[in-house]
């Protein structure tokens, strides 16, 4: 059986590190993991590029919230595609949809065309929308390389069925990366049931910040002003249990 290569989402330079120490074949790198993940800095892009020694894709979302973008987040998008490509990253990950939840074709294949030579993910924007076939269908003709889904469902477990059927619908010409709660427990259900080729997750953990004095008066956004000293990190340790798990 041949191995299913192995991305792990991560926030930010430390997040890289860990992934990459514990066996990950590819990184996307995001921001604000608690927004599902935002474009990161060009700094972080930058620093990455000098550290990393295994591939890692940037994701190219300006905003949380829905896939439905103006005409200048779609620029600032577009402008990201092109400076990541200028200085020589290997790929990257966007996705955006019509109002009516399906792929907008115009737009994602402008992004495939600024990529030039880098790999292109849709994101899960693909669970967004309203039909499966159709979506894979768009994928296709725009030319984006591969697809992160978790079977238009919360898991993938939830969404096996529809994972499985997104692999045989695609039948190789976009390659399918299965994400949604994997676990060392759960992975192997559904790489073999999926029969997706890449697989995806996050194994984050939370750990108290360095800080050791807290002004209990100022909040920085969030209504829980414990929060504010609590950091998400990639839990090195669960990310290569994961990868062992997948690769039994």
């Amino acid at each position: 059986m041949t191995k299913p290569l192995i991305e792990v989402c991560v926030e930010g330079i430390d997040g890289l590190m860990a992934a990459e120490a514990a066996g990950a074949d590819r990184v996307e790198l995001c921001a604000s993991l608690m927004e599902g993940g935002l474009t990161p800095s060009m700094g972080t892009i930058k620093t990455a590029l000098e550290r990393a020694k295994i591939p890692f894709y940037p994701i190219i979302r300006p905003r949380g919230g829905d896939f439905l973008y103006s005409d200048l987040e779609f620029r600032t998008m577009l402008a990201d595609v092109i400076a990541c490509r200028e200085i020589g990253i290997k790929g990257v990950v966007f996705g955006c949809l019509t109002p009516d939840a399906r792929y907008d074709e115009a737009r994602m294949s402008a992004l495939v065309q600024a990529a030039g030579p880098m790999s292109t993910t849709s994101h899960r924007a693909f669970d967004m929308t309203r039909d499966l076939g159709e979506a894979v269908e768009a994928l296709v003709r725009c030319k984006v390389e591969r697809v992160l889904t978790s079977g238009q469902r919360d898991s993938a477990l939830e969404g096996l069925e529809n994972l499985k059927t997104t692999v045989q619908l695609a039948a190789g010409r976009v390659k399918v990366m299965a994400c949604g709660g994997l676990t060392p427990d759960n992975i192997v259900k559904v790489r073999d049931y999926s029969g997706a080729p890449e697989l995806h997750f996050a194994s984050l953990a939370k750990v108290q910040s360095g800080m050791v004095w807290h002004n209990p008066h100022v909040g920085m956004g969030s209504t829980d002003k414990a929060r504010e000293y609590e950091l998400t990190i990639t839990d090195q340790a669960l990310v290569a249990a994961t990868i062992a798990a997948a690769r039994s």
